[in-house]
């Protein structure tokens, strides 16, 4: 009998997550940054500084949705990715004058003409709060880098939303 019980239980179990699977699919839930892209987005030009890693971010990106980045000619979505930068604000300091918390500015400039010839510039901005501390220097080296980078790979994802909206068939 114990078995049984337990055997009862699991397919519960089953059955629950099966109704759960059904019922996120008929919404049409998808997950994040999981969006198809327009057609007219298939094939693009970039013009981004050359070696820089934001130009590597956003390759990497249209790569992963299948944009194929060509040779600039009419009739294509070209874009312009500007140099980008990070600023820093301070938010707070310490009683002793050090700075403890900074929200970091990363600000990617970018010119987008699409297939109709239409020329629009957008600042990217992304923003995100980092603690200091001078005590653990090496480490919140590492922290901010690895911050910048995610701040970079959100920019890339923003631009693609960003010509998708530009381009909706």
């Amino acid at each position: 009998m114990n078995v049984y019980n337990r055997l009862c239980a699991q397919s519960k179990h089953v059955l629950t997550i099966a109704c759960a699977v059904l019922l996120l699919s008929a919404c049409s839930f998808q997950l994040r940054g999981d969006y198809q892209v327009t057609s007219q987005l298939q094939n693009l030009s970039l013009e981004a500084p050359a070696r820089s890693e934001i130009r590597t971010q956003v390759l990497e990106t249209f790569s992963q949705r299948g944009i194929n980045v060509v040779a600039q000619a009419s009739g294509t979505t070209h874009v312009v990715v500007h140099q980008d930068r990070l600023d820093r604000r301070i938010l707070s300091m310490l009683a002793s004058g050090q700075v403890a918390e900074y929200e970091m500015i990363y600000v990617l400039p970018v010119t987008i003409t699409t297939q109709n010839g239409v020329t629009t510039s957008h600042n990217i901005q992304i923003l995100r709060d980092y603690q200091d501390d001078p005590n653990y220097a090496l480490a919140k080296t590492r922290e901010l880098e690895l911050l910048v980078s995610e701040m970079r790979t959100e920019a890339a994802n923003r631009l693609l939303l960003l010509l998708n909206q530009l381009t909706i068939d």
